[in-house]
């Protein structure tokens, strides 16, 4: 797993949608499950989302904790 895209995570916002504005690492679960389930957005954002949601999915969001500043 790369640090530099665990990083990004907590520094990342959502560009568009219902929220708007909140880093990526803070997005609700369901959320990022809708997305899993529909399909990722295309580009560095998809891939940013899929990886978040692996993260919680897999009850892992406890390592990005070190990570925020």
């Amino acid at each position: 797993m790369d640090v530099h895209q665990l990083q990004r995570l907590v520094t990342t916002q959502m560009p568009y949608g219902k929220y708007k504005g909140h880093l990526i690492a803070d997005l609700p679960g369901n959320y990022l499950n809708w997305f899993a389930r529909e399909g990722f957005p295309p580009g560095d954002i998809g891939r940013l989302l899929a990886l978040m949601h692996e993260i919680d999915h897999n009850g892992l969001s406890s390592l990005l904790a070190p990570l925020r500043k």
